[in-house]
């Protein structure tokens, strides 16, 4: 099998962990959420929250799950657009250091970036800059990229762009890749949910959701919402957090437990949990024991501040991950 692409906002973390919900409410943002904000608004709560920050790092639904793909050694690209600017340069960076092809555009508008806020119970709440992110286009997209790739992974947040991403689900098709498709966020899946209907339907064959996300699609709960996005796509995956996930696929549906963690940061489980999930199908494996390695790294992620395995550590959890 061919390697996975991913394409998706080329978006850096800054991650501060505040002390309490309160700075949430003061602030006008719903916990859990992700908002979009202009970049005086960013620059403001950088500003503000400047004391909470404790690292910042490359972001972005599909291109954190890209890193973990290529951490995983499968030949991987990563689709985006970035400012010629600092941020831009460290995003490029950490994806090409870890194995990733980068194809990115470039804007003339800062590079997109998100001020991650953590609260003491381990969520995050994102405000959101898109800046050169948002400026992607299907001009910026070559259609020789998907030559060497038998699956591509796009990002949910993608879908307010609807000329965009239904570019992109055209290419894949006509190159008979597989199409990947994280939800993103309970509030774009209800702000976009006509059209996610029928993007679903026609394009997409493996859809990841948390159980916020399959609610706000389904309006059932996870077991019953899984069984309703696997009736618009091959396989359907519903993450319940500590209570595992849920895999449906045509007439088998499988239960999947979360592993025991000592949880800091769920920045980036949902990312990682694709990553497993992705390598599984790329390797061929059964579904549950593709469900298995996606929840193993999703459990591993949240032990760290940030959406990435810390390097020292990632070929060890990366072992052990094949070996389930």
């Amino acid at each position: 099998m061919k390697g996975i692409i991913g394409i998706g906002n080329a978006i850096t973390d800054v991650l501060m962990l505040i002390p309490n919900e309160d700075i949430l409410f003061e602030l006008g943002f719903i916990k859990g959420s992700m908002q979009l904000v202009d970049w005086t608004t960013i620059q403001f709560l950088k500003n503000k929250l400047k004391p909470y920050i404790r690292q910042i790092k490359s972001g972005g639904s599909a291109g954190n799950t890209i890193y973990g793909i290529a951490s995983m050694g499968v030949p991987s690209s990563f689709v985006g657009k970035t400012a010629n600017d600092k941020i831009g340069s460290l995003y490029k960076s950490d994806l090409q250091q870890q194995g990733v092809k980068t194809h990115f555009g470039t804007s003339q508008i800062p590079s997109g970036m998100a001020i991650a806020m953590i609260t003491p119970d381990s969520e995050r709440t994102f405000a959101t800059y898109l800046g050169a992110a948002a400026e992607l286009s299907p001009n910026d997209i070559n259609e020789k990229w998907l030559d060497d790739y038998s699956i591509i992974h796009i990002e949910g947040y993608l879908i307010y762009n609807e000329p965009l991403i239904t570019h992109i689900a055209e290419l894949a098709k006509k190159h008979q890749l597989l199409i990947s498709f994280d939800m993103a966020s309970f509030n774009v899946v209800q702000e976009k949910k006509v059209f996610l209907e029928t993007f679903l339907e026609k394009y997409v064959d493996i859809v990841f959701s948390n159980e916020e996300e399959a609610y706000a699609f389904c309006g059932k709960q996870p077991e019953e919402s899984a069984e309703i996005l696997a009736s618009y796509c091959n396989i359907a995956i519903v993450k319940r957090g500590k209570l595992g996930s849920i895999v449906v696929a045509g007439q088998q549906k499988y239960t999947i437990s979360a592993i025991s963690s000592n949880v800091i940061d769920t920045t980036g489980a949902g990312d990682w949990y694709a990553s497993g999930f992705l390598f599984g199908l790329y390797q061929q494996y059964e579904l549950e024991r593709c469900g298995r390695i996606a929840s193993f790294l999703a459990g591993k992620v949240i032990e760290h501040i940030g959406a990435k395995i810390p390097n020292d550590l990632l070929p060890e959890v990366i072992n052990m991950a094949k070996k389930l």
